[in-house]
C-alpha cells in the first residue's frame, strides 16, 4: 500500500505528475502538504517533493517574506492558525520564526539519492517545525531528527548541497516565486488556496483550455513603482 498523496493506484495513461516545491520554514507549505491528499482525493496523480530555499526565491525576485514585513507578519501567523483550525490540521507556531531552514532542507535532500524526499520524510520535517512550539533549529532537536531519519548520505556533503541548489535553480527557471508551488503540465499553482484550482485542472475543467489562463500574462502594466 502506498502512502496517501504520493500516488493513487489508477491506470497510468490517466495519471498526472505534480512537482511540489516546498520549504519547511513556510506554514502555508505545511498546510498545503497536509491538505493535499484530501484536496485531490479520488484523482489520478503522483508527486515529487522538491525542497527549495524560500529565501533564495525571495532574493531572486527582490522580495521580502511575509514574516519580514511588520503588520503582515502578525497577520500571517493569525491566518495560518485560523486556516489550520478551519481545516482540522494540528499546527503550533515554533518558538521563533523565521529561522534558518538550511539544516532541515539539506537533511531532507540527504534522505534520497535524487534529492527528492518521500512523503514520510517531508511530513516528519514539517511536523518537527509546526507541532509542539519548540525551536525548529535547536541543535539537539536537529540531532535527534537526523538520527530518526537516518539519511544515507552526508547532510552537509557537497552532493547534497549541490542538489538543493539545483532544485532552487530549477524552480526559478520554471517561474516559481514562492512556496508552496505545485507544477503540473507546465502550469504553476501557488499556495494552499490554489488546491481547489489544481483539482479542477486535474479533472480536465474546460476553463483551462480557454483564454483565462494566458490572458493574465498578457495584461499591460499601467504604472510601475521604482524599487
Amino acid at each position: 500500500m502506498t502512502a496517501p498523496g504520493d500516488h493513487l493506484q489508477v491506470p497510468q495513461s490517466s495519471m498526472k505528475h505534480i512537482t511540489f516545491y516546498l520549504d519547511f520554514i513556510s506554514p502555508y507549505a505545511c498546510l498545503a502538504f497536509e491538505r493535499l491528499p484530501q484536496a485531490l482525493m479520488g484523482l489520478s496523480y503522483s508527486v515529487t517533493y522538491k525542497p527549495v530555499l524560500f529565501a533564495a526565491l525571495l532574493k531572486h525576485h527582490g522580495q521580502l517574506g511575509p514574516a519580514e514585513i511588520p503588520g503582515k507578519r502578525e497577520w500571517t501567523y493569525r491566518q495560518v492558525l485560523w486556516l489550520a483550525h478551519q481545516h482540522g490540521i494540528a499546527l503550533d507556531l515554533p518558538a521563533s520564526h523565521p529561522f534558518n531552514p538550511l539544516a532541515l532542507l539539506r537533511l531532507s535532500v540527504a534522505c534520497d539519492a535524487r534529492g527528492t524526499p518521500n512523503r514520510y520524510v517531508c511530513e516528519t520535517l514539517f511536523r518537527h517545525v509546526w507541532r509542539g512550539g519548540a525551536e525548529a533549529a535547536d541543535p539537539q532537536r536537529l540531532a535527534a531528527l537526523t538520527a530518526q531519519l537516518a539519511p544515507p548520505r552526508e547532510v552537509d556533503g557537497a552532493e547534497v548541497k549541490a542538489q538543493l541548489q539545483a532544485h532552487g535553480e530549477e524552480a526559478i527557471t520554471q517561474g516559481v516565486f514562492g512556496v508552496p508551488t505545485l507544477l503540473v503540465d507546465g502550469k504553476l499553482f501557488w499556495g494552499l488556496d490554489a488546491l481547489p484550482m489544481l483539482r479542477a485542472f486535474l479533472l480536465g475543467e474546460a476553463w483551462f483550455n480557454g483564454p483565462g489562463w494566458d490572458v493574465a500574462a498578457q495584461l499591460a502594466v499601467g504604472v510601475s513603482r521604482e524599487k
